[in-house]
């Protein structure tokens, strides 16, 4: 006896119905969900509350800071920036931005970074820009080459899933090129040789806040190694081995974690648990490297030399897409004292799509305790209230 359509239409739809509740109950992942994974509990900005400059001795442009070597106070620093030819209207937007803010009080020297030499164009346009020196140099050969252990087949693999995953930049080889050399090689450079200090400057930032004292002598004369604004969660997805090969090093080499490390803001399972399960046991939180103000003498260190050569050699700069902002945070955070990475609040900065906007008179252009002029969900991926909560402002 056949049966009536509609009745075989019913009971088709009632199975695609049960088919679809068994794939929702078993047939995918279920991750948990914390209070950093809405936007109904979000932490409050502490850069909504007045802003001052930070405390203790503050070094000010009165004397010795004279272009050239008349500029006596000046330590051993510069201003840092990896760029290409082509990017040069960007760059010469933020060094206008630094200069108007803060450089063309203190003059220092701008080095800037290719893996191709410079155009005649790009140095005229930058110099044009700054009473400081500027610097141009070559990035050798063999610190931009894909190193000889890297399989390049598995690599092309390994670049489709990432594109697959939606992981930005995945599959440019340029960019895990350059990620490696931030993370492990710039510091190297004979043009770097003899320097302590580096403030890193990307194209198309913003600076927003006039800053009267010399953010170098600031590190110096308060023992501070790192210097940051802005503090993100980064793509799980892009750094899974990330910290089972880190774990694997700090069993081999107990001896490097520093007593006060901030163990507890890189594995947080509390906020947002997904990410921490996701990238097996790492919270992901990284302070965002577009900016930083730093030491030398810390990647320098062996403990950091030893690690990076531990990753270097994992492959997991061309296998997966470790950045150097993640690789960074994180040996600061088992490696260095806590309470030598500084949150450099009082500097207005802005790297698309997240902001630094303190509550100054000093600061304008940028809206107050603003974090994203993007979608609302970006505001989920600030991990400042964990680097708060577990370690204090710095």
């Amino acid at each position: 006896m056949a049966i009536a359509r509609p009745i075989r239409v019913l009971g088709l739809l009632a199975l695609g119905l049960w088919i679809f509740f068994f794939y929702q109950v078993f047939g995918r992942t279920r991750y948990p969900k914390g209070p950093g994974d809405t936007l109904e509990h979000m932490d409050r900005d502490p850069n909504l509350d007045p802003t001052g400059e930070p405390e203790g001795i503050l070094h000010r442009v009165e004397e010795g800071y004279a272009p050239g070597p008349e500029g006596t106070a000046r330590i051993n620093a510069t201003l840092l920036s990896l760029v290409r030819n082509e990017e040069i209207d960007g760059i010469v937007q933020a060094m206008q931005d630094l200069e108007r803010t803060w450089n063309s009080k203190f003059n220092y020297p701008w080095t800037f970074f290719n893996d191709v030499p410079f155009t005649e164009e790009f140095k005229r346009r930058t110099q044009a820009q700054t009473k400081a020196e500027c610097r141009y140099e070559l990035i050798p050969k063999e610190h931009w080459a894909i190193p000889s252990w890297i399989d390049m087949e598995l690599f092309e693999e390994s670049a489709k899933i990432l594109q697959e995953n939606d992981i930005q930049y995945g599959s440019m080889k340029s960019y895990h090129q350059m990620c490696r050399w931030n993370s492990g090689l710039f510091y190297k450079h004979p043009a770097l040789e003899h320097m302590q200090y580096y403030w890193r400057v990307e194209p198309k930032v913003h600076f927003f806040c006039d800053v009267d004292y010399d953010v170098f002598r600031y590190m110096a004369d308060h023992n501070k190694t790192y210097g940051f604004t802005i503090n993100l969660y980064d793509a799980p997805q892009s750094i899974p081995q990330l910290w089972p090969e880190t774990m694997k090093f700090i069993a081999q080499h107990s001896e490097y974690l520093h007593e006060n490390n901030a163990m507890n803001w890189l594995t947080d399972s509390d906020r947002r648990p997904e990410h921490n399960l996701k990238a097996n046991g790492y919270s992901t939180c990284h302070f965002w490297s577009n900016f930083e103000i730093a030491d030398m003498n810390f990647w320098r260190s062996q403990a950091y030399e030893d690690y990076f050569n531990h990753l270097d050699r994992a492959g997991g700069f061309f296998y997966e897409r470790w950045g150097d902002a993640p690789v960074h945070s994180i040996a600061l955070g088992l490696f260095e004292d806590a309470s030598k990475i500084h949150w450099f609040r009082d500097i207005g900065y802005q790297h698309i799509p997240y902001f630094n906007c303190p509550n100054s008179p000093k600061c304008k252009g940028c809206v107050t305790g603003r974090f994203t002029d993007g979608e609302s969900w970006l505001l989920k991926e600030d991990c400042r209230p964990n680097w708060f909560k577990f370690v204090g402002m710095g």
